[in-house]
């Protein structure tokens, strides 16, 4: 099925949705089929179920935030209008509901799409329940042939949708998340063709699409020089949604209870204490105290866990969502200011702060998705997991952070193989004694035990690189630099 004009990027996820919403009938296992879809807010989500629904000829239902009554009535008018089919009587349950709609379609795959699924499920608890009995050994679905997807945003209960011993465990034949953009998609959306301008944007307001037209109403920074009126006029401005956006980021979450503590810790990551000591000390609790915390938000999909590839139990914590690493480093210390619209005041005062705490950092993250993305262009294999290190320097009684560590995939037998080592700098030109550097974390993981062999020291510049360094390393295929203009260059 082709995929619709007006779709921007989403290649893989509408090949696997229409490839769901096709699959026909087999004579061994017929029936309905189940799909769940989740995501953030913000993704295109709806955008997307709503051209699948148009293109396949299916039928798409938004809930709202309403009683079982009204949400019953409201799902069998849009059924109604669909099939052109009226139940014989109101709908008395979901149990009715779901029963009259497999029974609905028969003679051909047609999508049935329900979304913001836990809008139905916070005041009918029993609908995932429902869903599965049906789908189940003599339920309606056995010889229906709708092909349902059960949509939200809700990230916390659509994780828990098909966990554990939830009751639609196994029954689904499609779990597509839909994430923002990379940071490539990104800078075309935006129309970006400067990659340090794409950079900026991005850690700002990352893939979300929908901060591009709906949030912003289309206005995006026209060069270097404009990014900061830029940020004046959008981000920072009162009167703008993208002002108060990673606010509702976290209260739309209904698993958060006690937003002025998760801001704490989000205040604390974006600080640079992104480590479960470090967190605990910033915000003054014990460490098992922000246990639960961490991971509420991690369920939510708004922070990462990233575990220390060199230091086995240790891990950091990031935040997903450039938005609220802005807001949290930037405006939250200024709002009051903000709110009688002193944008040019702040954003003259937290500059260097965005450069310290938001873009450097966030540069970091870009850096390891592009390992991973183009890691067998740059480094001659494809590496089996990315993410930072620290290395432990006896002589110099120090650590060496490692920015970004390309590891090969394990092999029992033998050491694990280290396939590169990388610092990036957003603000600093790299030269020689950031290379000797990676040189010395190399020698000492050698001693360590790992394969270092074949290792590549990769450097990541955002501000370049030294002429002396850049000789050396174009004869040396040992050594790879990443500008921007490689960075944003697609892989092949």
């Amino acid at each position: 099925m082709d995929k619709p004009s007006k779709l921007f990027a989403r290649d893989r996820e509408w090949q696997g949705l229409s490839r769901f919403a096709a699959s026909p009938m087999s004579a061994t296992r017929g029936g309905a089929a189940l799909g769940v879809v989740s995501g953030r807010r913000r993704q295109g989500k709806s955008y997307l179920l709503q051209a699948l629904a148009a293109a396949t000829g299916g039928m798409y239902f938004a809930a709202t935030e309403a009683t079982e009554a009204e949400s019953l009535r409201l799902f069998s008018e849009a059924l109604t209008r669909h099939t052109g089919e009226f139940p014989d009587t109101p709908f008395r349950d979901w149990n009715d509901a779901v029963t009259h709609m497999f029974r609905s379609f028969r003679d051909r795959p047609t999508a049935v799409i329900i979304d913001e699924l836990p809008f139905l499920s916070r005041s009918s608890p029993a609908l995932p329940s429902i869903i599965q009995r049906e789908l189940g050994p003599g339920g309606s679905g056995e010889g229906s042939s709708a092909r349902l997807v059960l949509c939200g945003s809700a990230m916390s209960v659509m994780g828990e949708l098909l966990s554990g011993q939830a009751p639609l465990r196994g029954r689904a034949s499609l779990e597509l998340i839909i994430h923002p953009f990379g940071y490539l998609d990104s800078a075309a959306f935006w129309g970006i063709t400067d990659p340090r301008l794409a950079v900026l944007v991005h850690s700002v307001v990352g893939g979300t699409p929908a901060y591009r037209h709906e949030f912003t109403q289309g206005d995006g920074p026209t060069g270097l020089d404009d990014f900061g009126p830029w940020v004046v006029r959008t981000v920072l401005n009162p009167q703008t949604p993208l002002f108060r956006e990673a606010r509702y980021l976290l209260a739309e979450e209904s698993a958060i209870r006690d937003p002025a503590l998760y801001h704490s810790v989000l205040a604390a990551i974006a600080s640079g204490n992104n480590t479960n000591g470090g967190i605990a000390s910033f915000i003054g609790r014990r460490s098992d105290q922000i246990t639960h915390p961490l991971n509420v938000l991690e369920d939510c999909a708004l922070i990462r866990r990233e575990p220390d590839l060199f230091r086995q139990g240790r891990s950091r914590y990031r935040i997903v969502e450039p938005l609220i690493t802005f807001y949290e480093a930037i405006m939250r210390k200024r709002w009051a200011e903000l709110e009688i619209h002193r944008a040019e005041q702040v954003w003259a005062a937290t500059r260097q702060t965005f450069l310290t705490q938001v873009a450097g950092p966030h540069f970091e993250a870009l850096c390891r998705a592009f390992a991973l993305e183009s890691g067998a262009e740059v480094f001659g294999e494809q590496p089996g997991e990315i993410g930072p290190g620290t290395v432990s320097d006896p002589a110099s009684r120090s650590q060496i952070e490692v920015d970004v560590v390309a590891l090969a995939p394990q092999e029992s037998s033998t050491a694990r193989r280290i396939v590169a080592l990388g610092e990036a700098k957003w603000g600093e030109t790299i030269g020689h004694h950031h290379l000797h550097r990676l040189a010395r974390a190399r020698d000492l993981l050698a001693l360590k035990g790992f394969d270092t062999g074949d290792t590549v020291l990769a450097l990541y510049g955002g501000a370049g690189f030294t002429a002396e360094l850049t000789a050396d390393a174009a004869g040396d295929d040992r050594i790879a630099l990443v500008g921007l203009d490689r960075l944003y260059r697609r892989p092949a």
